[in-house]
């Protein structure tokens, strides 16, 4: 009988030894490789350029925190639950990101490349991008569906992270198709919707992300790599300067019973 096996390109150990993605963990990566080109290395079995490398971790730098949004609310009212798990407080902040918050960066990757899929030839010029990008709004507004990537609940008129992560992946020459097709979106949206948004900062991480060659399907888990440790900082802030209980006790100390038979009032 053989033995069982089963194969990884990942981590092994032996009980003196441990490899990572071939390495020696203690003689070739420790000391020798950031976090976040470990992290790129670890999904695509490929170590990154430098130039990868800078454009991924901007990414990951702009997803971290963006203040007292509800992941990480959710975190810091689990801490105040359970302050014996941690674990649990990051967690739930985790288990928060979907199709409103920290999700879009996979939405808006999958829709680029939905439309850039099967294309033999790209466009050479700003007008073809438009020309696409139009094509393509006008598509996504006849299905009924909402084109990922547009509007901020905060940054009304322009999210400060999109043009800075632009320039970042220009400056690296990884300026590439799905990046280019979201600029070219955001020039001409408006003759569709009829009013201008602002292109989100999750939206251009989620380009800039596809133009690194990864898996738009992982690409959420980008983002919740990225907000753990903006969480993390969260829980630390909990603990140091809880705010916990007084949201806690503004939303219950202002509940309000009403009867469910009762026709809802717009304020």
């Amino acid at each position: 009988m053989s033995e069982l096996e089963f194969p990884t390109s990942l981590g092994t150990s032996t009980p003196d030894e441990i490899r990572l993605l071939g390495q020696n963990l203690t003689e070739d990566l420790m000391g020798n490789v950031g976090f976040g080109e470990l992290a790129f290395w670890l999904v695509t079995l490929r170590r990154p350029t430098p130039s990868e490398v800078r454009v991924f971790e901007a990414v990951l730098v702009a997803l971290a925190d963006h203040g007292f949004t509800p992941t990480a609310i959710a975190a810091r009212l689990t801490y105040l639950s359970a302050p014996d798990s941690l674990q649990g407080a990051l967690a739930s902040g985790l288990l928060g990101g979907g199709s409103r918050f920290l999700g879009v960066t996979e939405d808006c990757g999958q829709y680029l490349h939905d439309v850039l899929e099967g294309r033999t030839e790209l466009p050479s010029d700003d007008d073809g991008w438009d020309a696409l990008a139009l094509e393509a709004v006008r598509r996504t507004r006849e299905a009924g569906r909402y084109v990922p990537g547009l509007g901020h609940p905060v940054h009304k008129e322009l999210d400060p992270r999109t043009p800075r992560l632009v320039a970042i992946a220009e400056e690296e020459g990884l300026r590439g198709p799905h990046l280019r097709l979201f600029e070219a979106i955001g020039r001409t949206h408006e003759q569709v919707l009829g009013r201008r948004l602002p292109l989100n900062g999750a939206g251009v991480c989620g380009a800039a992300l596809a133009d690194l060659g990864l898996p738009v399907e992982l690409l959420r888990g980008f983002a919740l790599l990225a907000r753990a440790a903006g969480l993390l900082g969260q829980l630390a802030e909990e603990a140091r300067r809880p705010i916990g209980m007084d949201a806690y006790l503004t939303v219950d100390r202002n509940a309000v019973y009403v009867d469910p038979t009762s026709p809802r009032t717009e304020e």
